[in-house]
């Protein structure tokens, strides 16, 4: 069994090589996730003066959406990955956002002071934390009194089109074995209630999860193909391990099945993510 630090060094890996990919199609995944975001700010309902904090922020969503709503307060940026917090530093400097600040750490060990934020997000982040418990231990102690914390992860792959559709056909061709429940993976936190009782364990009241669903709306079945084959973990990770001709007869599978979601001049494949949200007691 790896270690907790080996799990973080790998996920850094992993999520530093596929910066590139997450940039390119920064559009169309920024518009997927976009009803996850904008749930998550409802809930939250950050103030102009608020300072807030976005854990395994990636490319930088929800967090340099809020940074426009805390014109007068400040957000800041934080995952394992340098190379994704950069692609989120360019975004910001390209959207003229200048309240942004980014820093590289671990979210099981963050490095600020207790009672430092009025809120935290962390969209998409839970699944691949080794220690999950720990870092929601963490998530309350920099969070001020009364301060609000939602979250986000993947619920069940029959509920994933956009994805299963692709790991369906990759399965037809290169055994994958099943994920190890103590190692990251994307469907990790599917069960319903799992991340409420964290925070429920962890002191935080009103807790509450709803479910949020999502398009992965593309031109093509083409276009759907090149995007999933360059940014989701778990493909770009199963590809490695096939040949051309694997690889081409996948790329047809896929292209065959997403078709069912065409609507004519664009494809729609659909998703649902569930959102957790808490707030810190004010006597914690």
């Amino acid at each position: 069994m790896p270690s907790a630090d080996e799990i973080r060094e790998d996920q850094r890996a992993v999520w530093d090589g596929l910066s590139a990919g997450w940039e390119k199609w920064d559009e169309l995944i920024t518009r997927q996730l976009e009803p996850i975001s904008a749930a998550m700010i409802d809930s939250l309902q950050p103030t102009p003066r608020a300072h807030h904090l976005d854990i395994a922020s990636g490319t930088g969503e929800p967090g340099l959406r809020i940074a426009r709503l805390v014109s007068e307060g400040t957000v800041t940026l934080t995952d394992l990955s340098p190379q994704m917090l950069a692609v989120a530093a360019r975004r910001a400097q390209a959207q003229g956002i200048t309240n942004v600040k980014t820093r590289v750490c671990s979210a099981d060990a963050l490095p600020f002071e207790d009672g430092e934020f009025d809120s935290v997000s962390v969209r998409l982040g839970y699944m691949f934390f080794p220690d999950a418990a720990r870092v929601t231990a963490e998530i309350v102690r920099v969070l001020k009194k009364g301060g609000r914390v939602c979250s986000a992860v993947w619920v069940r792959p029959e509920q994933n089109p956009w994805t299963s559709i692709v790991m369906r056909a990759i399965a037809g061709e290169v055994p994958l074995p099943p994920p190890e429940p103590d190692r990251p993976s994307m469907f990790r936190c599917a069960a319903p209630g799992q991340i409420g009782a964290l925070y429920s364990a962890a002191g935080l009241d009103d807790v509450r999860e709803w479910d949020v669903e999502v398009d992965l709306v593309t031109t093509s079945p083409q276009e759907y193909w090149d995007m999933m084959s360059e940014h989701v973990s778990l493909a770009v990770a199963a590809l490695k391990q096939v040949d051309d001709a694997a690889r081409e007869r996948i790329r047809a599978a896929v292209v065959a099945r997403a078709r069912e979601f065409d609507r004519g001049a664009e494809l729609h494949v659909p998703g649902m993510a569930r959102c957790i949200a808490g707030t810190k007691q004010a006597t914690h």
